[in-house]
């Protein structure tokens, strides 16, 4: 239905008013199908002689991009926005890919600049939807993703994309490595949507044993879904060699069930190859179980980092590996902007770029500094907030105000003066006062004095400047030296939350965590296999389900962990 009144985008129903009809996922693959049809539809026109068949598609790719943005600057509700978001990110790369198939002179569907692209057609006699990329080809597997988003596409998403289904196509996992922050995981989930597959995300540990692997492989072998090991050089070196038995038990399962001869029973009238249907049954490890050859293994690691150790010979040569290294952020940037209502995103995102890139060449290291992915990310959430609550604002004005009011807060004093004179260089002439939460302002100055305690300038800011950010991040870090006030200004902010209420609204359970073993603060797995609960997991588990002391009337309730900061 949906793919039937997208023919009618031009005549009756305009894109922008056709995607609040229909749900997120249905709306995004019918868009993937529409483009990948009309582009090679122009480039079949400019084989057979129509020079500006590919320049006028462009244009129509561009209106109706506009057209998005200028939707998403309205009044929306949050799902129909999160739609909106969602497809003016596939439809930026779309936009890009056509820009990209001008410049580089592409004549027909067969050139490599196309076939390396996440393609979609639509099968109307199987009503299926058949996926293609380079060499690989699947099917649409349908698995419900909802309306939670996608990834920016860039050209390292574009290469990791290639690498991966590759691997697939070769019967191998996937191992994309690099360091933090450059989106390993994050593109790996983002291909699983794409193809319409489950994707399961383990955070590895060196509690892990061949046993807990084993059970995860069964799962994912039997539901034809795809697992992501992140940190996978955690687990013990013991471990992975047994590991590595596992993977080729299941890698050459697939392969001997591509072949229909090879199959038992009612399975070999099945299609030939990796179809997403249970193909037959095989001995994994003593245990007959069932196998759906779409299940998959990717493994990201941090390569170098403390307490890692290296890949067995024998398992790295199951894992088609992926340099991750840095991410494009200014086409992240530029995208994201886009998405959240910017319309002069390109020239903010250059700005917003060269900021962070100063940023970090400029200021002093700092081990709480980051320039990065992650932080980039919020910063935009909190600016498309900014937009939105005032649309008539200058766009450069809103994007300094997020860039200041954000980072100063981290930024030590002997800093502060550097990095706001980078934000007067690039904004030159924007002097904005900053936005301060007078009833705050004023309940910490009588809650300090309440207390005991000073109410100085600074200290106010801080306890002020906390709140802004427990407003836009799920966690926070007070960093300082012993006596620098860390306590004092969550306890302070707490005891504001509570003033003249008759019961407490904001509540916190504090943990020191040098005071207990490592086991102690997260939990352990027995022996037997059974998992014992840590500190940490007890107190969110009360608090989630609102256990006593917990009430469900509490509006915040946080976990503190009041004590030196290190990884283990």
């Amino acid at each position: 239905t949906a793919l039937e009144e997208a023919s009618l985008w031009d005549t009756e129903r305009p894109r922008e008013e056709w995607v609040a009809y229909h749900c997120a996922q249905i709306a995004l693959i019918t868009s993937q199908i529409v483009w990948t049809e009309e582009t090679e539809t122009a480039l079949d026109d400019l084989e057979n002689g129509t020079d500006d068949a590919v320049k006028k598609y462009l244009d129509v790719c561009k209106g109706r991009l506009d057209a998005l943005i200028k939707q998403v600057q309205g009044d929306l509700s949050k799902e129909l926005r999160n739609k909106i978001i969602t497809l003016i990110t596939i439809d930026v790369h779309s936009r890009d890919i056509v820009g990209a198939l001008i410049t580089k002179r592409v004549e027909n569907a067969q050139d490599f600049l196309w076939s390396s692209q996440l393609r979609y057609y639509w099968a109307a006699d199987s009503r299926d939807a058949d996926i293609r990329i380079c060499d690989y080809r699947s099917v649409y597997s349908f698995e419900y993703v909802g309306n939670c988003g996608r990834l920016v596409i860039t050209p390292l998403t574009d290469r990791c994309y290639v690498t991966l289904t590759t691997a697939i196509r070769l019967f191998l996992g996937g191992a994309p490595a690099g360091p933090a922050g450059t989106g390993k995981t994050e593109t790996t989930k983002d291909l699983s949507r794409g193809l319409g597959l489950p994707c399961y995300v383990f955070n590895c540990s060196d509690q892990m044993n061949y046993q807990t692997m084993a059970d995860i492989f069964r799962g994912l072998s039997q539901a034809g879904a795809w697992g992501c090991f992140d940190e996978f050089n955690r687990i013990p070196i013991e471990v992975l060699s047994v590991v590595a038995t596992q993977v080729k038990t299941i890698l050459d399962a697939t392969i001997r069930f591509t072949d229909p001869e090879n199959r038992t029973g009612e399975y070999k009238t099945l299609p030939a190859g990796t179809p997403p249907l249970k193909v037959g049954d095989y001995d994994f490890f003593g245990q007959e179980i069932g196998l759906v050859p779409t299940c998959g293994f990717y493994i990201t690691m941090n390569p170098g980092y403390a307490g890692r150790t290296e890949l067995p010979e024998n398992l790295k040569a199951l894992f088609r590996s992926c340099a991750m290294i840095r991410p494009d952020l200014a086409m992240i940037m530029e995208n994201m902007l886009m998405s959240e209502g910017f319309v002069t995103a390109r020239p903010l995102a250059i700005k917003f770029n060269t900021l962070y890139a100063l940023s970090a060449d400029l200021l002093s290291k700092q081990a709480h500094y980051d320039w990065g992915l992650r932080a980039v990310k919020s910063v935009l959430r909190v600016a498309g907030k900014l937009k939105r609550a005032e649309p008539k604002v200058n766009e450069e004005a809103i994007l300094m105000r997020a860039l200041r009011d954000f980072n100063t807060p981290k930024i030590p004093a002997n800093d502060i003066p550097v990095f706001l004179r980078l934000i007067s260089d690039l904004f030159p002439g924007l002097e904005l006062a900053t936005n301060v939460d007078e009833v705050l302002k004023e309940t910490a100055i009588k809650v300090s004095k309440q207390n005991g305690f000073q109410s100085e300038d600074i200290f106010i800011a801080k306890v002020v400047q906390f709140q802004e950010l427990l407003d836009v991040r799920h966690s926070v870090m007070l960093l300082g030296p012993p006596g620098a006030g860390k306590s004092t200004i969550y306890q302070t902010l707490v005891a504001c939350k509570n003033v003249d209420q008759p019961k407490p609204l904001c509540v916190y359970e504090a943990v020191n965590p040098k005071a207990v073993t490592s086991d102690e603060l997260y939990g352990y797995m027995t022996l037997s296999k059974d998992w014992k609960d840590g500190c940490l997991s007890i107190v969110m588990r009360n608090m989630c389900k609102c256990w006593q002391p917990y009430t469900s009337a509490q509006t915040d309730q946080w976990v503190v962990l009041d004590g030196d900061i290190d990884a283990v």
